[in-house]
C-alpha cells in the first residue's frame, strides 16, 4: 500500500536523496524546506530539479516553509495527511554553532517541537528523525554503541541533537507516537554539503589553495556513503518503533524504552584517518594538496566509529560502501557538476 510521506529538509543533502528513493518506490511525498542561505542555495535548487526528474508518477509536491513556523507547518500537515514523517530539517554544522547559536535553537529545538506537536495532532503513524554521532561528545570508547552515555556534548549542535532524542522519547511515552532517531556518522557523497570536508578539500585541491588539516591530521572519521544512509532511513520508515517491555527500570539502556521509541547508529563502521582520506582525494583528482596543519577546533572530536549491530538486527541492513569506492564516486560527481 502506498504511504504518504512528509520529508522536511527535502532540498538538503540527505533529504533530497531519500525523496528520490521514495518516489522511485512509488510513494507519495510532500517535501518542505526553507532554502536558507547557510550554504549555496543554487545547490539546493539543483537537488530539487533532480527530484523532479524522479517524479514520474506526479507523486511529489514541495513547499518552501520553515518548520518553526507553526501556522505554515499545520497547513502542510492538514494538506498532506502524512502516514510517515521524516524530519531531516535542521541547522547543521558543528563549527557554525559557535558563530550563530540562535539558528540552532530556532530550527533544531523550536522547529522540532512543532514537528512533534503536528505529529500528535494529526495521528502520524511513525516519526523518523535525524540525530547525529556528535551526541557521543567526549566519549572515547570506540566503537560508539547506542547504550553508551551521551551526557557530555562538546558543541551546541550536539546538545540540540541529544535534546531531540529526549523530546521525541517524551512524546512517544505521553502520546504513543512511534518514533525512531537515527544517529548519522559523517555522511558524504554526490550532492553533498559544501561546508563538509569532501567538498571543502576537493575545491581547495582543484584551485591550488591550502586545506586546513585539524588536530595535525590525527583525526579519524567513520565516513558513511549517502546511499547507505538513505537505505537505512528507508528501511526504518517501514518498521515503526515498538514498546520494549523487558527494559530494566533500575538500569535502562538509552536505545531501548517502554515507550515506542528507538535509537540507531547509521555508520560505515570502518573509520579512516583524515590523512588517508586526503590521499584518496589527491589520487582521484590527480593533484597533490597543500596542507596547513592546525590544532583541533572547539566542538570537534578526535575520532568516531559506529557499532551498527542494533540497526542490522532491526532492519537487516548495515552500510556496505567502502571509502575508496564512495569517494571515487563523489569526485566523479564533483568534476561533472562543477
Amino acid at each position: 500500500m502506498t504511504k504518504r510521506f512528509l520529508v522536511t529538509g527535502a532540498a538538503g543533502f540527505i533529504g533530497a536523496a531519500l525523496t528520490r528513493k521514495l518516489l522511485k518506490n512509488g510513494e507519495q511525498v510532500f517535501g518542505i524546506d526553507n532554502l536558507n542561505d547557510y550554504y549555496d542555495t543554487s545547490l539546493k535548487r539543483a537537488r530539487l530539479l533532480e527530484i523532479e526528474s524522479a517524479n514520474k508518477a506526479n507523486s511529489w509536491s514541495f513547499n518552501q516553509i520553515s518548520i518553526e513556523n507553526k501556522i505554515d507547518l499545520d497547513s502542510i500537515f492538514k494538506q498532506a495527511k502524512p502516514d510517515i514523517v521524516v524530519n531531516l530539517a535542521a541547522q547543521a554544522g558543528v563549527r557554525y554553532s559557535l558563530i550563530n547559536p540562535r539558528s540552532y535553537i530556532q530550527s533544531n529545538l523550536v522547529g522540532f517541537s512543532e514537528i512533534l506537536e503536528a505529529c500528535k495532532k494529526y495521528n502520524v503513524e511513525h516519526l523518523v528523525y535525524a540525530s547525529s554521532s556528535s551526541v557521543y561528545g567526549g566519549n572515547q570508547l570506540l566503537p560508539f554503541h547506542e547504550s553508551h552515555q551521551v551526557n557530555h556534548p562538546v558543541s551546541l549542535y550536539a546538545a540540540t541533537k541529544k535534546s531531540n532524542e529526549l523530546m521525541a522519547h517524551t512524546y512517544s511515552h505521553l502520546y504513543g507516537i512511534p518514533s525512531t532517531g537515527l544517529r548519522f556518522f559523517t555522511v558524504y557523497g554526490p550532492w553533498g554539503r559544501p561546508d563538509m570536508a569532501p567538498m571543502l578539500f576537493t575545491k581547495a585541491i582543484q584551485s591550488g589553495k591550502a586545506i586546513r588539516v585539524f588536530n595535525y591530521g590525527e583525526m579519524e572519521r567513520d565516513f558513511t556513503y549517502i546511499d547507505d544512509i538513505v537505505e537505512g532511513i528507508f528501511r526504518c520508515c517501514y518498521k515503526p518503533a515498538t514498546r520494549n517491555n523487558n527494559v530494566d527500570p533500575v538500569n535502562p539502556y538509552s536505545e531501548k524504552s517502554t515507550a515506542p521509541h528507538r535509537i540507531f547508529n547509521i555508520g560505515n563502521s570502518n573509520p579512516v584517518k583524515l590523512i588517508y582520506f586526503i590521499n584518496l582525494l589527491e589520487k582521484y583528482l590527480g593533484k597533490e594538496s597543500i596542507k596547513e596543519y592546525q590544532p583541533i577546533q572547539p566542538g570537534d572530536v578526535i575520532a568516531t566509529a559506529a557499532d551498527t549491530s542494533a540497526l542490522e538486527s532491526w532492519v537487516g541492513f548495515k552500510p556496505i560502501t567502502n571509502i575508496e569506492e564512495g569517494l571515487e564516486r563523489f569526485v566523479k560527481w564533483y568534476l561533472s557538476y562543477y
